[in-house]
């Protein structure tokens, strides 16, 4: 007979998003694997969580895996066909739709947990259509299937730039204003529920991980560095040869208090603090851990503790953390975050080159606590 897959991970990989006519047009000309499906290869080799090998997979190496391409640039939200006004089309939320419908007569409808995972844009693209995905397989009537949601990457803060800029194109836009237009631009729907908790024409707010999040139904596990290379692109804050300056050191800082703060009350949830951006399809996804803990680990505890609760909801399980925020304060003060490079060199860096690299004195700083440098840097990589 055939296989019967229990659980089926669908995954959403990301690559920004266009939203307007002039920034589509570009993106068309200069990344059309992202606007189209033409120049698609033929197979893809699946990586980290996506990998069926045991030692890169520990736990999902068998589950049924559906990767749906991201061609429609409008962050998994749009739902507007190409018209004599609209050049193209965006169609982000019924291609998952659409998807779904063409897999229950293979197997689908058998299956125990449909997690759908998503990276970046993919990973804001979980949170817009969990909810839908477990409404669309109730109103099919599969009731059995436990619909659950994995976001990497994909919850940004809608704060203050470093340095305002007006809204050119997709780098320089200021997080809200690009959703803004997108929106717009796409016809982009937002779930129900959360856009009940806005006025009209604020269904932007529905794109921030924090304010969608207590409206979501399906239980749904947050993957975000605490230092996302993608937040702080939008924010303003180029790290490149130069030393920072204090003021984004401190802006950096704070962004991670910032972020550390919206994830306070989110249950299931691993953010490290390193510098980067994604992480569930690397194939070291393995080797970063947070107070201990890797990701597949505490993935594997989230499971665990989704079953047992199905049983009796009782505290969390003994040894098997689900909620893993690193509490030291700056980049790269975990050290299993993944190795620096130099933005232009290629160069790999340690955490003392890097801070240096961001301005960070250390041999000044190692003076003036009386310490040895390597003192200091045993305390800062230990997070003390």
């Amino acid at each position: 007979g055939a296989v019967q897959w229990l659980i089926h991970l669908f995954f959403l990989p990301g690559g920004w998003y266009c939203f307007n006519r002039e920034n589509c047009d570009t993106r068309f000309d200069t990344m059309r694997r992202l606007m189209s499906s033409k120049e698609w290869p033929v197979t893809r080799v699946g990586t980290g969580i996506l990998s069926s090998q045991p030692e890169e997979n520990p736990h999902w190496w068998n589950a049924n895996m559906v990767f749906i391409p991201y061609c429609s640039s409008d962050v998994w939200s749009g739902a507007s066909s190409k018209s004599e006004k609209n050049e193209y089309a965006f169609m982000g939320a019924l291609i998952i739709q659409e998807v779904i419908k063409e897999l229950v007569g293979k197997g689908l409808s058998t299956a125990k947990v449909l997690l759908l995972a998503g990276s970046s844009a993919g990973g804001t693209g979980v949170l817009l259509n969990v909810d839908r995905v477990a409404e669309q397989l109730e109103e099919m009537g599969y009731h059995g299937i436990q619909v659950r949601g994995l976001a990497d990457s994909g919850w940004f803060l809608d704060n203050k730039q470093y340095r305002r800029t007006d809204c050119i194109d997709t780098i320089t836009c200021a997080p809200t204003e690009a959703i803004k237009r997108g929106i717009r631009y796409w016809n982009g729907i937002v779930p129900e529920r959360c856009k009940l908790q806005f006025k009209e024409g604020e269904e932007w707010n529905c794109f921030f991980g924090y304010k969608i999040y207590p409206t979501l139904r399906c239980p749904v596990f947050i993957v975000q560095w605490l230092f996302d290379e993608a937040q702080l692109t939008v924010d303003n804050v180029h790290l490149t040869g130069q030393p920072v300056q204090e003021g984004q050191w401190l802006y950096i800082q704070n962004l991670g208090r910032e972020l550390r703060n919206t994830l306070k009350d989110v249950t299931a949830s691993f953010a490290p603090a390193c510098l980067s951006h994604e992480i569930i399809t690397r194939n070291h996804w393995t080797d970063i851990q947070v107070k201990g803990t890797s990701l597949p680990r505490a993935l594997h505890c989230w499971d665990r503790s989704l079953h047992e609760s199905n049983k009796n909801g009782k505290a969390p399980l003994k040894g098997c953390p689900i909620h893993l925020i690193d509490s030291c304060p700056w980049p790269h003060c975990n050290p299993s975050c993944p190795t620096i490079r130099d933005q232009f060199t290629g160069q790999e860096m340690n955490v003392i080159q890097f801070l240096m690299h961001m301005g960070f004195d250390v041999q000044k700083m190692a003076q003036q606590q009386g310490l040895e440098p390597s003192k200091l840097l045993g305390m800062l990589s230990s997070g003390n």
